[in-house]
C-alpha cells in the first residue's frame, strides 16, 4: 500500500479516478510515529485517496470515532468519496479479533482498502508478543480474504497505525521487530525543529522493495491544516506546497 500512500504525500499531484492502481496493492504497510505526529490525518487522506479511485468502500477500523473531518479539501468533503468509507469501532480486542474472524460474514461489496487506527492501543491490553503476532496475522488474513472477494488483479490492501515511543524499553522493541516482519513496508513520521507554531516531521517511506525509499517534509499549522513538501524542504515550501487528498490533523 506504499503506492496509496506516496500518492498522498506526493505535492501538486492532480487528485481523481486513476486506471493503473490494480496492481499497486503491493505489501501491507506500517504507519509508524509518536503521539500527535499525524498518523490518523494520513490515514484519513489515504482513506480518501483510494475512495477517489473508483474501485470500491474503504473499511476504516479504529477504536473512537474521529473528533471532525480532517482538514477541509474538496477530497474531504466530497460527499461521494465519503460514502465509500466505512467506519466501525471495535471498543476492545476482543471486539476486533472478532470482527476480522467475522470479515467473511460480511455483505455488501468486499473492501480494496482496510485500515487500522491505534494498534498500540488493541496490543496494551495484553503485551505478550504472540498476541501482537496473532493480530497482524489475521489482519492479513482478512485483507488475502476481502482480495479474494474483489478478484483477480486488483487485491485489497492494508495499512496500519502504531504509535511509538520516544523512549521504547526493550519489550515496546521486541513488539515492534515482530510486527514489522508482517509489515515490509513501512512510513515513518519524525519530529523536526518546528517553526512559526507549526508541528513539522520528515516522513520516510520504505515501499517494502517495491521502489526507492522516499522523504518528505509534513507540516501541521495551528488550524490542523497539513501542508507536505518534498525533503530537504525549500524556503516557504511548508506553508505553500500542500497535497491535494492530505488530511489534517487528528
Amino acid at each position: 500500500m506504499a503506492e496509496t500512500l506516496k500518492r498522498v504525500l506526493s505535492p501538486g499531484r492532480a487528485a481523481g479516478p486513476r486506471e493503473d492502481t490494480a496492481a499497486e496493492v503491493g505489501p501491507p504497510l506500517l504507519l509508524l510515529g509518536g503521539p500527535g505526529s499525524g498518523k490518523t490525518a494520513l490515514l484519513f487522506a489515504a482513506a480518501l485517496e483510494a475512495a477517489g479511485e473508483g474501485r470500491g468502500p474503504v473499511l476504516f477500523l479504529t477504536r473512537r470515532p474521529l473528533q471532525s473531518l480532517p482538514r477541509r479539501t474538496p477530497a474531504a468533503l466530497d460527499p461521494l468519496r465519503l460514502q465509500k468509507i466505512r467506519f466501525q469501532y471495535p471498543p476492545s480486542t476482543q471486539d476486533l479479533l472478532q470482527l476480522l474472524c467475522s470479515a467473511h460474514e460480511a455483505r455488501g461489496p468486499a473492501p480494496f482498502l482496510l485500515l487500522l487506527d491505534g494498534l498500540e492501543e488493541y496490543l496494551a491490553e495484553d503485551t505478550e508478543p504472540q498476541e501482537a503476532a496473532h493480530l497482524a496475522a489475521l489482519l492479513l488474513d482478512t485483507a488475502a480474504h476481502f482480495s479474494h472477494q474483489v478478484g483477480p488483479g486488483r487485491g485489497c490492501g492494508l495499512i496500519v497505525a502504531l504509535q511509538t515511543q520516544e523512549e521504547g524499553d526493550s519489550g515496546d522493541a521486541l513488539q515492534l521487530s515482530l510486527l514489522q516482519r508482517y509489515f515490509p513496508a513501512q512510513c515513518w513520521l519524525q519530529p523536526v525543529a518546528p517553526g512559526s507554531g507549526q508541528r513539522c516531521f520528515r516522513a520516510f517511506l520504505e515501499p517494502g522493495g517495491r521502489g526507492p525509499r522516499a522523504e518528505w517534509s509534513v507540516a501541521f499549522q495551528p488550524d490542523g491544516e497539513m501542508t507536505i513538501a518534498p525533503w530537504p524542504p525549500q524556503a516557504g515550501d511548508l506553508s505553500s506546497n500542500e497535497a491535494s487528498g492530505s488530511g489534517g490533523q487528528p
